[in-house]
């Protein structure tokens, strides 16, 4: 596994998970800017995992990389889910989720307006 370094330039919080993710082999990795359609945070970030096992991975290791740069994570949720895991880091949301769940929920299509006004 790549070791993410320390965030000694201040790197966005949402480049520190959209990294930590594609290390650890996530699929589909899209990060959309969503602060001007919510104040609830400012990125989401959505991937696919190959299995419950590789999402639990790639939430932990989204977690870990979050905390060892100083920031927080406010919460998780669905960590044995088989299909949909939430790493809510404030600033950014981190959806980890099944090809199949991400193909039936298409959160693309619902945060990016410019997909929907296309």
């Amino acid at each position: 596994m790549q070791e993410i370094k320390e965030n000694t330039n201040q790197t966005p919080l949402s480049e520190i998970v959209h990294q930590a993710v594609d290390a650890a082999k996530a699929q589909q990795i899209v990060s959309l800017p969503v602060s001007h359609l919510t104040s609830v945070t400012d990125h989401m970030i959505i991937c696919t995992g190959s299995s419950n096992r590789h999402m639990q991975h790639l939430a932990d290791t989204a977690k870990d990389a979050v905390q060892q740069h100083g920031a927080e994570v406010l919460g998780t949720e669905g960590m044995n889910s088989d299909e949909w895991i939430i790493v809510d880091c404030g600033d950014v949301v981190l959806h980890v989720m099944s090809a199949e769940a991400r193909e039936f929920y298409h959160l693309e299509g619902l945060w990016d307006i410019k997909e929907m006004t296309d």
